[in-house]
């Protein structure tokens, strides 16, 4: 969570890794290119926050935020 505090809507970030199982275009797309913009967040598990971030290409994915990092 305080990483969360750190990044902000416009900010350029690098996913690091995905804890859940994710669509196989998805997992191509980050390993192409696994920066992308954050446009937004969202409350997850009722208590912690995920990043949505736009990977360009008009794709969009929330990952938690431990799964981010600023680029």
């Amino acid at each position: 969570m305080a990483q969360a505090a750190t990044i902000h809507v416009g900010s350029k970030v690098r996913v690091l890794r995905v804890r859940d199982r994710i669509p196989a275009d998805l997992v191509e797309a980050l390993k192409s290119d696994p920066t992308g913009i954050v446009t937004g967040f969202r409350t997850v598990d009722g208590q912690g926050v995920g990043v949505v971030v736009d990977l360009g290409a008009g794709r969009s994915a929330w990952f938690f935020d431990d799964e981010v990092t600023l680029a």
